[in-house]
């Protein structure tokens, strides 16, 4: 399967690019995320631990994620149900007022019972996210503004 998304937002890079790095946070927003746990994180890489469950479903898979703080982060399989697992996250910032995302990934599962379980939880997860992550900029962009009600 193959998912490729993009979007103009009206939020910094930097400030996108924190939220998608920061997988110790997406159970609080992600409902499909049911556990995050940060591996390893330094200036190159984040690797992390991601437990999905939803309708049913239920597996977790470690990604280790190059990245170059605010402008790209690959996404790379350690382990998990998938045979191929990989993709990237690009920002590119639009003066000071927003960025453009691009987000493209790649995957198969190993196994066609897990596939045919799992595989459309995938494809919800994979379609939806860069929805997500804005969504999530917006409330937490509205809650730090002392205007809105």
């Amino acid at each position: 399967m193959e998912v490729r998304r993009s979007a103009l937002v009206a939020h910094p890079a930097e400030r996108m690019f924190d939220l998608i790095e920061a997988a110790e946070d997406y159970p609080s927003f992600l409902p499909w995320c049911a556990s995050a746990r940060i591996l390893q994180r330094d200036e190159q890489v984040v690797a992390a631990r991601i437990e999905v469950a939803w309708r049913g479903a239920r597996f977790a898979f470690v990604t280790r994620n190059p990245k170059r703080r605010p402008l790209w982060m690959a996404i790379g399989l350690e382990e998990g149900p998938f045979r191929r697992l990989e993709g990237e996250w690009k920002l590119t910032p639009l003066a000071d007022w927003g960025c453009r995302i691009e987000f493209a990934l790649g995957y198969d599962f190993n196994n066609s019972m897990l596939g045919s379980l799992a595989g459309p939880v995938f494809d919800h997860v994979a379609n939806t996210l860069v929805d997500a992550f804005i969504r999530r900029a917006d409330e937490l962009a509205a809650r730090s503004d002392p205007s809105t009600p």
